[in-house]
């Protein structure tokens, strides 16, 4: 069998994944009991697993999320309103293909930046686009393609997302102008795409902040219409995990010097550690 041929012809037609399996193939004697159908199967299973794998690198590249998030890195055991149930059903991105909306809104810290990055690539694997932006990049990029006319052509690209993250909307009150970016962005994308905002404003107040009251009706008349709401409650993640990496330092000093460790140990963090659930790189 001419295998150099075949290898280099497979690579021409970029077929890499095919190839691969194929020189595995040559150079193992047990694939020789199969039937050419199995064989030939098993290199086409192989190119469209390897298709897919590079599909979804090249869009969790393009999706810069801003945290390496996912649905199982959530932490559903520490109180803030996260409902297990809930959360584990959008990990089959359904409301993606229904084109619904996720608003996530509660105080600095309580890990709305993670749940939106977890959702947004829940989505890229099961094979649609994302992309990451705060609120406040994405009024600067829309004011500068303005300015250099390739407006037109960003409003197009934001169209075309599967899912669109926009995180801390309305961290401070929107100028007219850019209520009437976010009303352009959000309508291309009414009930053909979804978006996922994160604001620490609960959505009751985003109206104020949205610019003129005209363009704010309009945009969350799009925005909270066939939307999920995800209300978090607490304290702080981060302020409960500093607590947590002070205990552990203070649980390192009990071992080498006990009279120092009566010093650093305050009632407090002894109280968060006790409590807090090791997490890294979870949220």
């Amino acid at each position: 069998m001419l295998t150099n041929p075949t290898m280099h012809k497979l690579l021409q037609l970029s077929l890499t994944g095919m190839a691969a399996a194929f020189q595995e193939q040559q150079e193992r004697a047990d694939y020789a009991t199969l039937a050419f159908e199995d064989r030939l199967g098993l290199l086409v299973d192989r190119e469209a697993i390897d298709r897919e794998n590079r599909r979804l690198e090249r869009n969790l590249k393009a999706a810069k999320l801003r945290v390496n998030a996912s649905i199982e890195d959530l932490d559903l055991h520490h109180p803030r309103g996260l409902d297990r149930a809930v959360i584990l059903a959008f990990a089959d991105a359904q409301w993606v293909r229904a084109h619904q909306n996720v608003l996530i809104v509660g105080a600095t810290g309580t890990g709305k930046t993670f749940i939106a990055c977890a959702l947004a690539h829940a989505a890229l694997r099961r094979g649609h686009t994302a992309l990451y932006l705060r609120a406040p990049r994405l009024f600067t990029d829309l004011a500068i393609a303005r300015a250099d006319g390739r407006l037109p052509r960003v409003l197009a690209a934001f169209a075309r997302v599967d899912v669109l993250v926009i995180d801390d909307l309305a961290l401070q009150p929107l100028t007219p102008a850019q209520g009437a970016d976010l009303l352009e962005v959000v309508e291309d994308r009414s009930q053909r795409r979804s978006t996922v905002v994160t604001s620490q404003l609960p959505v009751s107040g985003w109206h104020d902040s949205l610019g003129d009251a005209t363009v704010a009706d309009a945009i969350l008349d799009r925005l909270v219409h066939n939307a999920h709401r995800l209300e978090l409650r607490g304290e702080s993640l981060r302020r409960s995990q500093r607590g947590a990496d002070e205990g552990a330092t203070a649980s390192a000093a009990v071992g080498s010097d006990p009279q120092a460790a009566k010093m650093r140990v305050s009632p407090k963090s002894e109280a968060l550690r006790s409590t807090q659930r090791p997490a890294a790189h979870r949220a």
